[in-house]
């Protein structure tokens, strides 16, 4: 799918070949878009630049009221950290919607802003906390834009074709500040937004009562001082609900001052129909979430569903891939082969450049275990770890996996074969029809077994979230990794 595969070890070196490919290079960190778009034929690069193992770019630092995302972060790593929670927690809630965990443990943030669907979860609170981006250019230096100023229209963007996004900067919720983030799909997990609305309010705890706005304050002694309110998938990019935000200030949130402003913000969006959903749906759907988060905020409960240690499949490490310490290219004549090791044994793959992880393990390192379901990351069925961490092999170019560590399901089974505990459980609870999906969940099950050994059902079923079945339904599946569990 791509002649020349990159893999810079710093930042500069990253943005020299930006500037050398400009608009035939593309940057590739979790690939969880890119990659489905070269496979559609959406886009087909001369060259990946694949900056995911450059030290430094997956932290998050909190200092000075404001959150700064380096471009590697996943939405899984966001939705995991504490400040981020603590501090902006309508970001950390749509990262942990976004997809499934296999998904989220490769998916970047700035791909997510990057890509600028009006229906991506992340791009709707960061709008409505005021979030600003760092562009970075070799020749060109630095520069910080508004979201109004990045988003223009449609999958478009004012990044340049030799810029790099290098930071996301959020500031972080004030004490007076509380918002939430909501959204509405057509399935419980991997569901792109129907709709999805971000409302953030500051509370005015000494209201002037003598301003004419201004109505008796809640129970709390409190007003609306400031509303911020942006809405996905209603409009080419996230817009705003300007006259619901103006509306809400000064008044306390009554039920009727709540319906009104719900209604406000309907009438500010601006919907189309579509395969997922009628115009007249979408603008019904605003008016309820908008509706059901301000009573959220009012009543403090836009926390009471988070979970108190998201399941995020990262086994035992810390959710953070390794670095390389030099460069590497592949694809060219005379290029190095992939060197990996596969279910702890050291492997070569001299022919399995511009392929996906999916296909190198089953074509050239002949594991065929790893199954193909969907190749858009939707099923889960080719499941592996990464350097410990699960992630969809059919989203990895293989070049990725270089220097890596890679388990398959085949790596499960002990010596003579002796089965994985999760193995024995999946036959004695009868949880295999046609066992196509099979391996897939043994790996995802595996992981969370790993990183949380006693899981309740709940997290059992979040860290399936990502796999299908279609034969057998989940309860045989769910009782399996339980028995699992148990032993």
């Amino acid at each position: 799918m791509w002649h020349t595969y990159h893999a810079p070890s710093t930042l500069a070196e990253a943005l020299a070949l930006r500037s050398q490919y400009r608009g035939a290079g593309r940057i590739i960190a979790g690939g969880t878009d890119l990659i489905l778009e070269m496979e559609r034929g959406v886009r087909q690069p001369e060259a990946l630049i694949d900056i995911s193992r450059i030290s430094g770019l997956d932290c998050i630092v909190a200092e000075e009221g404001e959150l700064r995302l380096g471009p590697l972060v996943t939405h899984n790593q966001a939705a995991g950290t504490p400040e981020a929670v603590a501090g902006a927690f309508p970001f950390a809630r749509a990262c942990w919607q976004v997809g499934a965990p296999q998904i989220r443990n490769r998916g970047t943030v700035a791909g997510n802003l990057i890509t600028a669907s009006p229906a991506n979860d992340t791009i709707t609170p960061l709008w409505a906390m005021d979030a600003t981006v760092t562009l970075a250019s070799e020749t060109h230096g630095q520069r910080t834009l508004r979201f109004d100023e990045f988003f223009s229209g449609v999958r478009c963007t004012a990044l340049q074709e030799d810029e790099i996004l290098v930071s996301i900067n959020i500031p972080m919720l004030k004490p007076s500040e509380r918002g939430t983030f909501l959204k509405f799909g057509l399935r419980q997990a991997q569901a792109i937004s129907v709709v999805n609305v971000a409302v953030v309010l500051d509370w005015d705890d000494h209201p002037d009562i003598r301003d004419a706005q201004a109505v008796v304050p809640d129970a709390a002694g409190r007003v609306v001082g400031n509303a911020r309110i942006a809405l996905g998938a209603v409009a080419p990019t996230i817009l705003r609900a300007d006259e619901a935000e103006s509306f809400l200030a000064g008044r306390a949130l009554t039920d009727e001052v709540i319906t009104q402003a719900a209604e406000l913000a309907a009438q500010a969006a601006q919907p189309i129909s579509d395969v997922r959903a009628s115009a007249e749906y979408r603008r019904a759907l605003v008016r309820a979430l908008a509706a059901q988060a301000l009573r959220q905020l009012r009543d403090g409960s836009e926390r009471a569903d988070w979970p108190s240690r998201p399941v995020m499949l990262w086994g035992q490490t810390a959710g953070r891939f390794p670095t390389i310490s030099r460069a590497a290219e592949f694809g060219k004549a005379g290029s190095p082969a992939i060197h990996l090791s596969i279910n702890g044994k050291p492997t070569v793959l001299p022919q399995a450049h511009g392929k996906t992880l999916l296909r190198a393990l089953r074509e050239d390192a002949g594991l065929i275990g790893t199954k193909e379901g969907c190749a858009e990351g939707e099923c889960g069925a080719c499941t592996v770890w990464l350097d410990g961490i699960a992630v969809m092999a059919c989203l990895v170019p293989a070049e990725r996996a270089d220097g890596c560590e890679v388990v398959t399901v085949e790596g499960m089974t002990g010596p003579a074969g002796q089965l994985h505990p999760l193995q024995d459980a999946f036959i004695q609870e009868g949880a295999v029809q046609c066992g196509y999906c099979t391996p897939g969940f043994l790996m995802s099950a595996a992981a969370l077994l790993d990183e949380v050994p006693h899981p309740t059902t709940e997290q059992v079923k979040d860290a399936l979230d990502g796999n299908l079945c279609r034969c057998t339904g989940y309860y045989a599946i769910l009782q399996a990794v339980e028995r699992a569990a148990a032993r």
